[in-house]
């Protein structure tokens, strides 16, 4: 019997461990919305990618929204980050055929550190 109350044990355990990354993660959004200094949403136009080679299209893509970002902000190199979302979003079709234009948010830290997410909706 006592083989038995362990497992209950256990599966008791199993459930309150997710509970605690649940709240782990409900913590670190309200730590990043604390420190949102600034947030804004733009619509980045992509189309001068698609003038040169095709196999160098998405990579310039990245690199124009880069820019972009850098001139609207007013922020060093150092001091952005591109999030895996909006990298997918950008390499979804391929190195030969990025979006004509995307609609991202650019939020900026209190540190002063801008994170490029998609905009909601997209």
């Amino acid at each position: 019997m006592s083989g038995e109350s362990e497992a209950e044990e256990e599966k008791k355990e199993e459930i309150e461990k997710p509970k605690e990354s649940e709240e782990a993660v409900e913590a670190e959004k309200r730590r990043e919305e604390e420190e949102i200094e600034e947030e804004r949403i733009y619509t980045v136009p992509l189309s001068r990618a698609w003038i040169g080679p095709r196999n160098k299209r998405t990579p310039r893509a990245v690199r124009i929204l880069r820019s972009f970002i850098l001139r609207h902000m007013k922020i060093d190199e150092d001091s952005l980050r591109i999030s895996n979302e909006v990298n997918e979003h950008l390499w979804k079709r391929g190195i030969q055929k990025p979006p004509r234009k995307i609609r991202v948010r650019a939020v900026k830290t209190a540190e002063g550190i801008v994170t490029i997410r998609l905009a909601e909706g997209d």
